[in-house]
């Protein structure tokens, strides 16, 4: 198959692709500008001229990851319980990360090492979370520190949803897991107040 001869958009989009599976699949140093060119067959002047070389490319990536998810996650509707609010954006990161496989090993499990924060589109992807349990603690729902909570919270999801991407568990394991704790996580930080009125169904997705 021949190679385009423009470097429009989607050449542009097959570079992205391709180097979002090789920098979650393979060591940074495989993916060279000859490399990524041939499996999107492209040429090599396009990822100069589209992104200013390599790492223009893998610039491109990270953003791609880190605005994918914070904009998933900023699209979860604020509801009048903080509790349901904090499940549902639980779930919208868990299908995110099943959605985006490649995506989300770039930014959190692959070979590589990204620095997940980042300003893109007004706020880092996980800026919606801290809202939410910023919200949470104002209302008395939850107790602590906002970064001790996310912290629990996203070790929670991401050691959960790792395993699904890695076919560590069948869909129905992987689904009663991912409630029971989520649930559990969010229980351990709830007021005693909050607690008592702390009902499962009530955070079912």
């Amino acid at each position: 198959m021949g190679r385009p001869r423009t470097n429009d958009e989607a050449v542009k989009e097959r570079l992205v692709v391709c180097a979002t599976e090789m920098l979650a699949t393979r060591p940074r140093e495989s993916l060279t500008v000859r490399a990524v060119a041939a499996a999107a067959e492209a040429s090599t002047t396009a990822v100069y001229s589209l992104f200013g070389g390599k790492d223009g490319l893998i610039g491109s990536v990270r953003d791609r990851a880190v605005a994918g998810l914070f904009q998933d996650l900023s699209a979860v509707q604020t509801s009048a319980d903080p509790l349901a609010d904090l499940y549902a954006l639980a779930v919208a990161y868990r299908r995110w990360g099943r959605g985006h496989r490649h995506l989300y090993l770039v930014l959190f499990g692959g070979v590589q090492s990204f620095d997940p924060s980042g300003e893109v589109g007004g706020g880092d992807p996980v800026r919606p979370l801290l809202a939410a349990i910023d919200r949470a603690l104002e209302e008395s729902v939850l107790v602590g520190e906002t970064t001790s909570i996310a912290l629990s919270i996203w070790a929670t999801l991401h050691g959960l949803v790792m395993l699904e991407l890695a076919g560590a568990l069948d869909a129905a394991t992987a689904e009663a897991a991912f409630r029971s704790a989520v649930h559990a996580t969010l229980r351990g930080w709830t007021t005693p107040a909050a607690f008592r009125s702390l009902r499962e169904a009530e955070l079912a997705p």
